[in-house]
């Protein structure tokens, strides 16, 4: 039997190497879309890698043409916070803009099902302490505002062309590959925990961004979930769209709010190493607090995470980075 063959944009990364890696032990054929402008070759240890954009609609044609792809999983997105903020035009363009080069390339060779990297920033300052997939969406950074909007085309191009699409919205992916199998190589970090163990590995000073949040010690609380779970839940969702179709979005989260000097607390205590840290400004466009409710993708997907722990966390992530 032909296996069902999977298109990954952004496969080099973080979250798009595990999903590949795991897509393949699960018995699917996968096709690794990846510019490499933040991922790295060396981590598409299985599958089939083709370096190139989202925003060349010639190769897209070329691969939809070649290739017998019947769903498509896309992380190919720029992620920064504050990044977003001070360069919103590199975001809208690459984000939305050929998201939907990559949505008509689709819709063209009649592709129809979609799985949307999205995140928790859509929700923006959060109105209960658990976020559900029902409350309002009022991004408050131009980062959010592009996963939002893609949602929203999403939901238009289910209505008109009849794609069938799972969003899923992170809340903060870290980990690593438990067997190790898939090293860690980006440098350029945004997010809390790989910034830690930079600082570590680069005998640099850790800067906390903000100290004067409504939190217990002042600094951002954030829901951590292992990038392993992550991938689990990609293919419970695009499994349940082969059977079922149509649309929907899930939170991924633990449901477990760790702050800032908490988890620089853990990570000491995991790596043996003492975090030298300096105090700094808040970062543009950060919520104090971020944390899921996730009973809707435990319910529908079937999706129980297996690393909620935070050492266990921070611990896959720091052995990511011994190579």
């Amino acid at each position: 039997m032909e296996k069902d063959k999977i298109l990954i944009t952004g496969g080099a990364g973080f979250i798009g190497s595990q999903v590949n890696l795991n897509l393949n032990e699960r018995g699917y054929d996968t096709i690794v879309l990846d510019d490499l402008s933040s991922g790295n070759h060396k981590t598409v240890i299985r599958g089939k890698l083709i370096q190139g954009s989202i925003a060349n609609n010639d190769l897209l044609n070329s691969i939809f043409k070649k290739e017998s792809i019947k769903a498509v999983m896309h992380f190919a997105a720029f992620t920064h916070v504050g990044e977003s903020v001070s360069s919103p035009s590199k975001y809208y363009h690459n984000n939305v803009c050929a998201t939907l080069n990559l949505l008509d390339a689709m819709a063209n060779h009649q592709i129809n099902y979609f799985i949307f990297s999205s995140s928790a920033a859509v929700y923006g300052i959060p109105t209960q302490d658990k976020l559900v997939e029902t409350n309002p969406c009022l991004p408050i950074n131009p980062y959010g505002q592009t996963k939002r909007m893609v949602e929203n085309i999403l939901h238009d191009y289910h209505i008109a062309y009849g794609l069938n699409y799972t969003s899923l919205r992170y809340f903060n992916a870290a980990g690593g590959d438990p067997r190790g199998l898939i090293k860690s190589f980006k440098r350029k970090e945004g997010n809390l925990i790989p910034l830690v163990l930079n600082s570590i590995l680069d005998s640099t000073t850790l800067t906390i961004n903000g100290t004067d949040y409504p939190t217990k010690d002042g600094t951002c609380v954030r829901d951590y979930v292992h990038v392993a779970d992550l991938s689990e839940a990609h293919i419970l969702a695009m499994e349940k769209l082969f059977k079922k179709g149509g649309e929907s979005c899930y939170n991924l989260g633990n449901g477990q709010g760790f702050s800032i000097r908490e988890v620089i607390h853990t990570t000491e205590k995991v790596t043996g190493h003492k975090i030298i840290t300096v105090e700094g400004a808040r970062r543009p466009g950060d919520p104090p607090t971020l944390l899921a409710d996730a009973t809707k993708a435990q319910q529908e997907l079937g999706w129980t995470p297996r690393y909620p722990d935070l050492p266990t966390i921070i611990e896959h992530a720091w052995k990511a980075r011994q190579y």
